[in-house]
């Protein structure tokens, strides 16, 4: 049986490790924490190795500690940042942190077992230091030589920007969170990005200085595609683990259209599928790449963990309905079904005829003007009604609205926009 460390190893969730670390995890159980900046009241599916990195560790016997950063929140974290954030209002920050604690009860277990998961809020000590005792009690610490080597510090000095000295102070906030931690909870082991190593040996500095104890970190890799684009990016924006921002049947099909290339590194990320199963989809993937199966079964898992089984099951029946070679003999109400979780405007009969077609693509955001909608259509990538268009100076009518109430337009085959048509006054 692999202990924690191996199984990070073998995920590929392992960038940067501190010395005796791996020891340390196969011999005792850790407390551990991991930080999440609530600059909106969601969290989106980049942040999800951060959760998921959470939850492995309480499954393998370790006490999780979730910090929610509602006081590092109002200063902002300058890592992986080529600007300054705009500053959040405590009472946005007070609601952001009350929409991620809900969503970290979906995979972490608060209630029962021998190593429970705690939810902390940062504001909770931080907003009780005065300036001049936390510059004498932690600041001194830290010289301005050894700050300026962190690569956080270091990349925003050499923008036209620069960093203010807000940004530049929040080092040594998440040096004191893991202080705090240490003292309060016995957390001696701080996980996240690789873009968070410099803050996380920052706080082992802390504590090795105050506390004459050694503690450690753990960073993974940041996420890319394998093509080079930015993960949890799609044409259509961010992918949100809400679903009033993200629907189910988005997120789903966010998965299902993970490349080949990527979908065996993101079963080992983002599921708790273990090596043989991951093994056959490797496989099969390999074997018969056109069948999908290794991008079907992660959008199931990863739908299931975020959603739950009934949300996960509508997502698969639209899709299957959706995408179906002639999903137009569906009852009407069937086929509305099928439709529900995409993206969706309501139209009246007059608006539809008033806007030509490329004009609609634009504003259904499945082109980014009237030129790219144009090219989009002249090289055959525009359907209405799942049936490829080629004019375009093409306007829609009356005879575009399946049985009196919808018009479907597509980019490609899957990613969709429904005009819902609202005929009252007909």
């Amino acid at each position: 049986m692999m202990n924690l460390y191996d199984e990070l190893v073998w995920r590929g969730m392992v960038s940067e490790a501190t010395e005796g670390l791996a020891e340390l995890l196969a011999r005792e159980s850790v407390t551990a924490y991991i930080g999440f900046d609530p600059t909106a009241s969601s969290l989106h599916v980049g942040s999800l190795l951060t959760v998921m990195g959470l939850a492995r560790l309480q499954r393998f016997g370790h006490n999780p500690i979730a910090i929610v950063g509602g006081g590092t929140g109002m200063i902002g974290d300058p890592s992986g940042k080529s600007q300054e954030r705009k500053l959040l209002s405590r009472e946005q920050l007070e609601e952001n942190v009350a929409g991620i604690r809900r969503q970290l009860e979906r995979f972490l277990d608060f209630e029962a077992g021998p190593n429970p998961a705690r939810i902390v809020n940062n504001v909770d000590w931080l907003a009780s230091f005065d300036l001049l005792g936390f510059l004498r009690d932690t600041g001194k610490h830290f010289t301005v030589n050894y700050m300026l080597q962190k690569e956080s510090v270091n990349r925003r000095l050499e923008s036209e920007e620069g960093i203010s000295y807000t940004e530049f102070s929040y080092l040594l906030l998440q040096a004191r969170d893991f202080l705090e931690l240490f003292d309060r909870y016995g957390c001696t082991l701080q996980m996240g990005g690789s873009d968070q190593w410099g803050n996380i040996t920052a706080g082992i500095d802390l504590i090795r200085r105050l506390r004459a104890k050694k503690a450690h970190g753990l960073v993974w890799p940041l996420m890319t595609t394998a093509s080079g684009g930015k993960f949890g990016k799609t044409e259509a924006g961010t992918i949100w683990l809400d679903p009033e921002r993200t629907s189910p049947f988005q997120l789903y099909q966010f998965w299902l259209n993970t490349e080949d290339r990527d979908v065996v590194k993101y079963l080992k990320l983002f599921t708790f599928l273990d090596r043989s199963a991951i093994g056959e989809l490797e496989a099969a993937t390999a074997s018969a790449p056109e069948k999908r199966e290794a991008q079907r079964v992660l959008a199931r898992e990863v739908t299931t963990l975020v959603h739950g089984t009934d949300e996960v099951e509508k997502a698969i029946r639209g899709s299957e309905q959706l995408f179906n070679k002639n999903p137009w003999v569906l009852s009407v109400e069937d086929r509305l079904n099928s439709l529900a979780d995409v993206p969706s405007s309501n139209v009246t009969m007059q608006q539809l005829e008033e806007k030509p077609l490329v004009q609609w693509l634009v504003d259904t955001s499945l082109a980014s003007s009237r030129s790219e909608a144009t090219r989009l259509i002249l090289g055959g990538g525009i359907y209405v009604n799942d049936v490829a268009e080629k004019d375009p100076k093409r306007k829609l009518t009356a005879a575009d609205v399946w049985e009196k109430v919808l018009v479907v337009l597509g980019k490609g085959r899957r990613q969709k926009h429904v005009l819902k048509v609202d005929r009252k006054d007909d």
